[in-house]
């Protein structure tokens, strides 16, 4: 049982990684075109501005690391509180389900008015997540 919060987990870190491959592909193609040097992406010091295509998706890559580290933290004290069950494995899919919604927005259409949903949804199932943890850590 404890194994269901395990598959979210993979889920968004399968997500991170897809958006790394297409960072990486976005900014050597960048390059290639001659769009901007490949020096800068040595320190960022450089008067060179990125492409929007590859800026957007730089910042969603960070933003991987941001609030989702929330997530990760929820789910490993879940399991290790012994408490899965499948509404917290429901709950967190939700998260797992709005992160994706919301890397397919902000690296595409990038409309601010359905990023913003998405991403308060996220906030949503991540709030909820952490109530569960609560829940099961008080009744454990």
């Amino acid at each position: 049982m404890q194994n269901l919060m395990l598959y979210p987990m993979f889920a968004l870190f399968a997500l991170t990684c897809a958006v790394f491959v297409a960072l990486f592909r976005a900014r050597a193609g960048s390059v290639a075109r001659g769009e901007i040097k490949a020096s800068h992406f040595l320190i960022y010091a450089t008067d060179q501005r990125e492409a929007d295509g590859t800026l957007a998706l730089s910042r969603h890559f960070a933003n991987l690391f941001e609030t989702p580290v929330l997530f990760y933290v929820a789910c490993l004290a879940i399991m290790l509180y012994n408490g899965a069950n499948l509404t917290l494995a429901c709950i967190a899919w939700g998260y797992v389900l709005m992160r994706v919604l919301h890397a397919f927005i902000h690296t595409g259409s990038n409309n601010l008015r359905w990023r913003i949903l998405v991403y308060f949804g996220s906030w949503f199932f991540l709030a909820a997540l952490w109530i569960g943890l609560l829940w099961v850590a008080v009744n454990n």
